[in-house]
C-alpha cells in the first residue's frame, strides 16, 4: 500500500514509518521538523518538509496515489496549548481538516489518527478508563484531539472513509523528546546524563499509564487491517507514579543523583490509566514491554546519544 504518515520524522511517527517499510509498504512522510528530526527518517521513505496546513499537501495525495493516511503530526505540547490555544487549534484542527479534505478528494481508503487517552478523559471516574468513559479534556490540546475525532466521524458517516482512532496513554521510548505527555522520561534521561538535578513535581505520586513505543507501533500495524471504523485505547492498564520512573532511570544513568521534589504543578491530573480490553478483543493487541524493561531500553538509547554528542 501507499501510506502517508504525517509527523513521520517525530518520535512515534518515525517508528511507525520504520515498521510500515519493514512490512513492505511504500511510505511518504510529511513533517515540518518543528519537533521531528531528519535523523529519524527512514532512508526508503519519500520525505516532504511541509506544514500539514499547506495547500501543497493535496499534490502529494494526488501524485503518490495514497491509500492510507496515518495522521500523527500535531502541536503536542500541552503547556503551549494553554499558552497559545489559537495556534494549537490551527495546527491540530485546521491541519487535520486540510488532510481529511485531501483524503476525501483523492479516494483514500482509511485514516488512522493518533489521539490521546489521558488528555481526553480528564479526571477519571473509573480506573482504568475504557473508550466509553466520558471525555472531559482539561487542556486545549485535549479539546483539539477530541474535535478531530468528531471530524473523523463526520468524514466516515458522510463520505464512507474508514477510520481508526488510537487513543494513546503516555508513550515513551527511544527518539522521545521532552514535549509530549510522557516527556518526563526524556527530561529525566537528559538531566541525569548531563549531571543536572531533575525536579519531581510535588510528592511525585501522580500516576500515568506508560506504554512503550514499540507496543504503540504494533497497534498502528494492526490498524491497517481493521474493517470499518473504531476507536481503541493503547495503554497498559497499569498506573505507575513519577517517583518510580525517576528511580528506575536514576539507577540506570546516575545512581548518585539525589531525589529532589519541587512545588506541585497547578491543575496537574493526579491519576491517568486506560483499559486496552477493546483492542485486545478486536485486534489481539496487548502490551508486551514492562515499564522497567522499556525504561532500561530508553536509558540506553539516551546514553548512546549522549556519548556521540
Amino acid at each position: 500500500m501507499n501510506i502517508l504518515v504525517t509527523g513521520g520524522a517525530g518520535f512515534i511517527g518515525s517508528h511507525v514509518v520504520d515498521a510500515y517499510i519493514q512490512a513492505g509498504h511504500n511510505v511518504v512522510v510529511i513533517d515540518d521538523l518543528s519537533s521531528g528530526s531528519r535523523e529519524n527518517l527512514h532512508p526508503k521513505a519519500t520525505f516532504y518538509p511541509l506544514d500539514i496546513r499547506d495547500g501543497k499537501v493535496e499534490e502529494i495525495f494526488r501524485d503518490k496515489r495514497i491509500d492510507v493516511l496515518n495522521h500523527l503530526a500535531a502541536q503536542m505540547d500541552v503547556r503551549r496549548s494553554v499558552d497559545d490555544p489559537s495556534f494549537d487549534a490551527s495546527v491540530n484542527v485546521l491541519g487535520g481538516v486540510n488532510l481529511f479534505e485531501c483524503a476525501r478528494k483523492h479516494s483514500v481508503k482509511k485514516i488512522i489518527f493518533s489521539s490521546t487517552g489521558g488528555a481526553l478523559y480528564g479526571e477519571q471516574d473509573e480506573f482504568p478508563a475504557d473508550e466509553d468513559h466520558p471525555t472531559r479534556p482539561l487542556s486545549p490540546y485535549g479539546i483539539t484531539k477530541l474535535t478531530t475525532e468528531k471530524y473523523l466521524f463526520y468524514y466516515g458517516a458522510v463520505y464512507n472513509i474508514d477510520y481508526v482512532v488510537l487513543r494513546y496513554a503516555n508513550v515513551y521510548g527511544p527518539r522521545q523528546n521532552p514535549h509530549g505527555e510522557a516527556g518526563v522520561v526524556a527530561i529525566f534521561c537528559s538531566k541525569l546524563l548531563r549531571g543536572e538535578q531533575p525536579i519531581i513535581n510535588g510528592e511525585g505520586k501522580q500516576t500515568r499509564d506508560y506504554v512503550f513505543v514499540g507496543d504503540a507501533v504494533r497497534a498502528n500495524l494492526l490498524a491497517l487491517g481493521v474493517h470499518g471504523s473504531n476507536v481503541f485505547n493503547v495503554g497498559t492498564g497499569v498506573e505507575n507514579d513519577v517517583n518510580t520512573v525517576f528511580r528506575v532511570l536514576r539507577n540506570a544513568l546516575n545512581p548518585s543523583c539525589k531525589e529532589h521534589h519541587g512545588p506541585a504543578k497547578l491543575g496537574e491530573q493526579l491519576r491517568s490509566v486506560v483499559s486496552y480490553r477493546r483492542i485486545e478483543r478486536e485486534l489481539g493487541w496487548t502490551p508486551t514491554v514492562s515499564l522497567e524493561e522499556g525504561l532500561q531500553t530508553t536509558a540506553e538509547y539516551f546514553k548512546t546519544k549522549h556519548r556521540s554528542s
